[in-house]
Parts: C-alpha cells; structure tokens; sequence
C-alpha cells in the first residue's frame, strides 16, 4: 500500500512499523505533528505523551530505552538545547531499547528564535546521525535507526528541516514488527554516571565512534550515484533533492548516515571526479570535514549559508562556480496577497492583557508564544525575547540594576510550565521586585493547540491532573497573587498597576481561553456608528484582523472604522477603548437607523 505523507507523518509511521512502543516530545515546529499522529493513529501500539519541555521528554524516553523498549523522542533545533544534559550523557550509557531523538532543524527560521544547524550536536555528542531526504527516507531512514541504534549500543539522531518535515511524497507502507520489552536490568557501571564508571565509559563510546566509521563507509545509507563529465557533489538531506534537480548529470555521492563521515567512500569518490563540490544547508559541516581529511572541494564559496537552500539558490551557486550558465528561474508566480504584518488573532485575549499593559509605559520582557507578536506594529508593547522562560530571568535582571519597580515578565502558561517555574522560583529567592504577567489561555496556541500539564489532558485524549497557577505560585514562595480577566482592559491594567507597586515579586494570570482552541469563542459581533467615529485610530492600535480603515473620512481626512462581523468575536476590547462609545454591539438599540 502506498500512501501520500508527509515527513513528519512517514516518520511517525516509522516509528510504528519499527515496534517503537514510546514516544515523548513537547511540541515545535516544524516537528509538531509527529507525536500528534503518533497520539491519535498509533495510541493502541505506542503510548505517547506531550512533556513539560524537550528536557523531560528525553528523559522519559530515556527511560522507555532502559526497560528495554525502542524509544523516540521529538522536538524543534531548539529544544535539544534544552535536553542538551541528557543528550550528552546518554552518549556514555549507551541504550538497551533502540532509541532515536529526532531535530526539526528551521533553516529560514520560519518559526524559530534562531537557525542553529544541530548536524554539529551528532559530533559534539559523538552520536550517529541519519538524514532524510524525503518522506520515503523519513519512514525507511528511522527505521534504519533504531536497528543501528542496537547494534551499536548507541542512541541516534535523527535530523529532519523544515521542507523534509512539511512536504509531502508517496510512501510504501510496511508492517510492524514487534519487538519485546524485557524490563530493566540493574548494571551501575552502564546506567550510573559518576566519575568512575563514566571514565570507563568514555573509552566505550570513542571505540564505538572508530566501529561507527567503519559501518559509515560500508552502509548503502551513503550512497555513489555515478553521472556523466566530471563534476562530483557530495550531498544529502532536502540539499540533495535541490542539487539533483540542478545538476542531473553529475555524480552524487548521497550521506544518508552524515556523522560519522565516510572517509574512505568520500576519497574514492573525490578521486573519481574531476571537481568537486559540496552541497549542503546552512553551516559547512560536510565541507569542514572533508577538506579536514586533505580533499580539495568547494562549498560554501558558492552555496550560502544564510537562509534556506532552494533549486534556484543551488543553481545560483554553480553559476558562480561557472558549471552552468543560466541560473534556474522559478516557473510558477506566486499569488499576490495583500500585505499584513503577523498579528494576534481576532478575540485573542492576549490583546486586552497588553492594551493594558502598554498604558503602563514599563519594560516588558517577552517570552516564545502567539504573545511575542506584541512586540510588533501596532502594539509595539515586548521588549526582549530570547528563548523559552528568558522573559523571568531577562525581568529578574534587569530589577536587579534598575533604580525603580523592574520590568513586567510576560509569559504564556505552556512556557511557564516548560522552563517558567524555575524563573519565578529565582524571582521568590532572590526577592526580585518583578511582576510576572502569566497569560493563561489553557492550550499550546503557537503550534496548534497541544494539551499540557495547565489543561487537564493529555496527548492521548485522557483526563488528568490540572495545574493550578494561584497554588502552584502560594508553594513556590509568592505573596502578592492576581487573576483577572484579561478582557476587562480597565481591571487589568489596575491589577498591573497594584502589583508594580507591591514591593517584592508579584504574579498577574489571566484566565481567559484562546479564542479559537480547543474550542472556537465566537460571542455576537460588534459594529461602528459612522457618524458618531472621530478617525481616532484607538481601535487600530490593538491590531485586530477584524478592524479595518472605512474609505468614508472624518472632516479632517482621518479614516473612519470599520469591523467584519464575520471576524469580530465580541470580546469588547475596541469597545472599551473608544472614547466616544461609537463602536456597540450589532444588536444594540443603537444600531437601529444609524449608519454602520
């Protein structure tokens, strides 16, 4: 049977068809759907769960591996850097069930703070590494991994990119194989890294690394593709697609497993070809290694590393490298659309939380949510964003220096559970006067509406425990706790208002849902009375899709408001704001005769 994937869906698949039997990620994109299609297509074979943050999650595949079972465990370029601890360690364990730590890399940084290349992670860790190039490889390439996952005693990783991840291709299907989890057996010298076992095991894994390259060089995972002239490229990943395109004729020599390096096959196949060139995404990894083995190739002189690689981005470069002559032009125009900054969504309650906020002229430190699109025109109310949970610690410091009140921490409820606590835990102890503004929308919005540990379900569709913010914060040491709701913009900005002026740190959460999961909010819409509208521009302030310039004008050529009901949600924040009340409910007595 053959079925239209995606990469993420083939690999979800893979893992099934491999007897994986747990499977642990937190969600971002672009790996997201993985364990969704795992949690709803694969529950009565694989028992999947959304964690806290990456750490956790690899840990409790960590531990899924001990008792014997093949293990996965999913995330974003990102999140390994927040289970980099137990990454680097689990190298020296080693596994008993196969185990395989996928990376969702984002070159372009489509939805990512930064564009890290994690191929660098495989040789820090001394980890094997496995690349797809299509949703075939993703299911047959992971698959793979688990088997040399145990034969080697090693965990992989297993790096997909953003159009790896994203696009679709015909996959064969395969059945499952089952493989028996045996338990956990007790081995200290393995499974307890202090000091003395771990010296012991650092020799385990640099003789691995020396059978892995060994295995590297007789795998048909790297793969001679032999082609006509004398142009040789070295390739692999979504790279490989682009280049294949590009320069069918050449010979490829295609990394499917790209850490450790092929030596051997990369010098028979350098020796084969009269120029060589190496073409791969973002960082010259293939490159640095293989010029470090005394090869003459070329790279990153032609093949940027800024941004994603395209066919016509490839094509650019051997044009520079003087291979072809003409570069590739894209064959299908793209629609025009009209041109609109990100903004938070119609009825978002975000929005009544930072109108709020914004008339408090404080710092803001932001987080990684829907809510950092605060930072941008019109609400232009976010001052930092790092990482996941910096918003507390970026307040903590920046209180620390300050002469008055330190600045707002304004996080979402999934990143306060994710890397948060910890942050506020911090601000407690060290009696930071800081306000934690902790936006409660119970759900994961940013990549689609994922359960966590705030919302009382998990992945698998079962009621659980649910956090409580207001106790959690009483045992995490604060004194001055708020709730309030965020579409009172009047109420909130007083409850801000209170807390900047307690001395010592303060939390504000609001507790209103996201407007559109799990379930949509759509209350009755409100509308404007054109003739009452003096072109103030208030409402256009809070950047909701559902408000828009009229093309009729105020006598002083201001444009007046208009609002589509279809979009509007009736939250009443641009009601609350307008100083003349022109804008009402579209059932309002009001509306009766007016213009609208």
């Amino acid at each position: 049977m053959k079925m239209l994937l995606s990469g993420n869906e083939a690999v979800a698949r893979g893992a099934w068809e491999a007897g994986v039997t747990i499977a642990t990620a937190y969600p971002g994109t672009p790996s997201t759907e993985i364990l969704e299609v795992i949690g709803m297509l694969c529950k009565e074979d694989i028992y999947a769960e959304w964690s806290p943050n990456e750490k956790v999650a690899f840990e409790v595949a960590i531990g899924g591996s001990y008792a014997g079972a093949r293990s996965l465990v999913c995330m974003k370029h990102v999140g390994l850097n927040v289970a980099a601890d137990p990454y680097m360690t689990f190298a020296y364990t080693g596994v008993k069930g196969g185990f395989v730590v996928v990376s969702a890399d984002d070159p372009s940084m489509h939805s990512s703070q930064n564009e890290q290349d994690n191929r660098y992670y495989a040789k820090f860790g001394i980890i094997p590494m496995l690349e797809p190039s299509d949703s075939q490889e993703s299911k047959d390439l992971l698959i793979d991994a688990y088997d040399i996952s145990e034969k080697f005693d090693t965990p992989v990783l297993f790096r997909m990119t953003t159009r790896i991840s994203h696009s679709k291709g015909v996959v064969h299907m395969g059945d499952r194989t089952e493989h028996e989890t045996d338990g956990f057996e007790r081995n200290i010298q393995k499974y307890v890294m202090v000091p003395g076992h771990a010296r012991m095991r650092r020799k385990v894994v640099l003789e691995r690394l020396e059978k892995l390259k060994e295995f590297a060089d007789t795998t048909p995972l790297n793969k001679i593709e032999e082609g006509k002239g004398g142009i040789g490229i070295i390739t692999g990943g979504i790279s490989y697609q682009y280049a294949k395109e590009i320069m069918p004729n050449a010979s490829f020599l295609k990394l499917g497993m790209s850490y450790p390096l092929p030596e051997k096959k990369i010098k028979e196949f350098a020796s084969s070809v009269d120029k060589l060139y190496v073409v791969e995404e973002l960082e010259p990894f293939y490159e640095e290694q293989i010029k470090a083995m005394g090869i003459e190739c070329d790279g990153k002189k032609y093949f940027t590393n800024y941004g994603e690689l395209s066919p016509g981005a490839v094509s650019e470069g051997f044009v520079k490298a003087g291979v072809i002559s003409e570069r590739t032009q894209v064959s299908i125009p793209g629609e025009k659309l009209f041109p609109r900054p990100p903004v938070l969504c119609p009825g978002c309650p975000h929005r009544g939380a930072f109108t709020a906020l914004k008339k408090l002229k404080v710092p803001v430190t932001g987080d990684i949510g829907c809510y950092t699109l605060a930072a941008l025109q019109p609400m232009s109310v976010m001052d930092t964003c790092v990482c996941m949970g910096a918003s507390i610690g970026n307040a903590i410091g920046i209180a620390k220096v300050g002469k008055d009140k330190g600045a707002v921490a304004a996080i979402g409820d999934s990143t306060f559970l994710h890397s948060g606590i910890t942050g506020l835990l911090d601000a407690v102890y060290n009696k930071a006067n800081i306000v934690v503004l902790l936006l409660d929308n119970r759900i994961t919005a940013m990549t689609g509406g994922q359960h966590h540990p705030g919302t009382g379900q998990t992945l698998m569709g079962e009621e659980t425990f649910q956090v409580d913010f207001v106790e959690l914060s009483k045992a995490l040491g604060v004194k001055d706790i708020h709730t309030v709701d965020a579409y009172d913009v009047d109420a909130t900005k007083k409850t801000l208002k209170a807390a900047l002026e307690y001395d010592g740190p303060s939390i504000v959460i609001t507790n209103r849902p996201c407007a559109l999961m799990p379930h949509k909010i759509k209350e009755t819409a409100y509308t404007v009375l054109l003739d009452e509208c003096i072109g103030c521009k208030l409402c256009f302030k809070i950047g909701c899709p559902a408000i828009a310039a009229a093309d009729e004008k105020t006598e002083k050529g201001r444009p007046k408001a208009i609002i589509d009901p279809e979009l509007c949600t009736g939250c009443t924040i641009c009601a609350q704001i307008c100083p003349v009340d022109c804008i009402v409910r579209v059932d309002s007595p009001a509306v009766e005769g007016a213009r609208v």
